[in-house]
């Protein structure tokens, strides 16, 4: 590990004199690339700069008291200063260990969140609703902005699917543990008896890909226009605004009908189909990957049941961590990091195991 921390730092010496060379200055396009790197690479420096200024401390004090003739309130203090020190060295150790982790190149990237109402009927589509609602807030505490690009509402209020764009900084580093299946026990609205049932709707989580990311072929594309139903406007049933596009060698169909321009809706389909394309081939290469699978908190398969929201105790669950607490409206509310921060730290600590192994 000390070894390469030692050529990071190395790197990051190398790139800051590049920086100030004028013929690097004079080049924006590699200007802008170093610095991007230097960005990167700066907080993990100075971390290790801090590690062995406690490392060095540590060997300053244990030299000191090696060599004696110190006498006691001295002594006392020497010994404080190497206890603190390599209890610090041995913090900073654990904490380089974790950022040089290989990082996901995919955590910075907006995402899309599509949420489907499953076995439970109404109640599943409401429940759906209630997901729909729950991430727009988590987003909005986060200052993400949210744009539906499809939605089929039921007359009760609820989803019978609902896709949607959350575009921020970080956004899939924060969300993407959340795609499997969320199951709900409450008593339904259309319950009279006052029984609780178990419903379930499943989410799944794609980062953004960029075009860059992945190369689609127009000819394999099948784009056709229609009218957009459900709530909006009168301009819904006078104006085919609404686009499907299909990928003709996957089979793939993405519709989009939240704009009234066919155009945005065009753009907005196409960003929605490279991210599915682009999880797919992720997909394909992860299952031949089986120790970084291993090393996941959850597969992110959407047939895995992953957690349990109980109205009548207030309870959330999480299957994959064994997490459970008792603030469900919160939760419902937006107030999503106490688990998302669990899950990370699981799955860090998953992916240090493994690396150790």
């Amino acid at each position: 590990m000390l070894d390469k921390l030692e050529k990071v730092e190395e790197r990051f010496n190398d790139i800051s004199e590049m920086l100030c060379s004028s013929d690097i200055v004079s080049d924006i396009e590699k200007f802008t690339a170093l610095m991007k790197e230097h960005k990167n690479l700066e907080p993990l420096v100075e971390k290790f700069r801090e590690y062995k200024k406690a490392v060095s401390d540590a060997e300053e004090a244990k030299e000191m008291l090696d060599e004696g003739g110190l006498d006691k309130e001295m002594k006392e203090m020497v010994f404080e200063e190497l206890t603190l020190s390599k209890e610090l060295s041995e913090k900073l150790s654990e904490e380089l260990k974790i950022m040089l982790l290989p990082k996901d190149p995919n955590d910075s990237k907006n995402v899309i969140v599509e949420i489907r109402g499953g076995t439970g009927g109404e109640e599943s589509a409401l429940f759906a609703g209630s997901l729909f609602r729950m991430y727009s807030m988590y987003a909005e505490k986060k200052g993400w902005k949210t744009e539906v690009t499809y939605s089929n509402e039921t007359e009760l209020g609820g989803f019978k699917e609902i896709n949607f764009m959350i575009i921020g900084e970080g956004a899939y580093s924060r969300l993407k543990f959340e795609s499997g299946v969320h199951r709900v026990q409450r008593v339904p609205e259309t319950e009279s008896q006052g029984r609780i049932h178990t419903s379930a709707a499943t989410v799944a989580v794609l980062p953004e890909a960029e075009e860059v990311d992945i190369e689609i072929n127009p000819a394999d594309l099948q784009i056709d226009t229609f009218r957009s139903s459900g709530a909006g406007g009168q301009h819904i049933n006078k104006t085919e605004s609404a686009i499907r596009i299909t990928h003709l060698p996957t089979g793939t169909v993405v519709e989009c009908q939240d704009e009234r321009s066919q155009h945005k809706n065009r753009d907005k389909a196409m960003r929605v189909l490279r991210s599915r394309l682009f999880e797919a081939e992720r997909e394909k290469q992860a299952s031949q990957l089986a120790d970084e699978r291993k090393a996941m908190v959850g597969s992110g398969d959407r047939s895995e049941k992953i957690r349990t929201y109980n109205y009548p105790q207030c309870r959330i669950s999480d299957h994959r961590i064994g997490l459970t607490i008792y603030k469900l409206e919160q939760f419902l509310n937006g107030d999503l990091d106490e688990v998302i921060d669990a899950l990370i730290t699981a799955d860090t600590a998953s992916k240090l195991q493994s690396q150790e192994e």
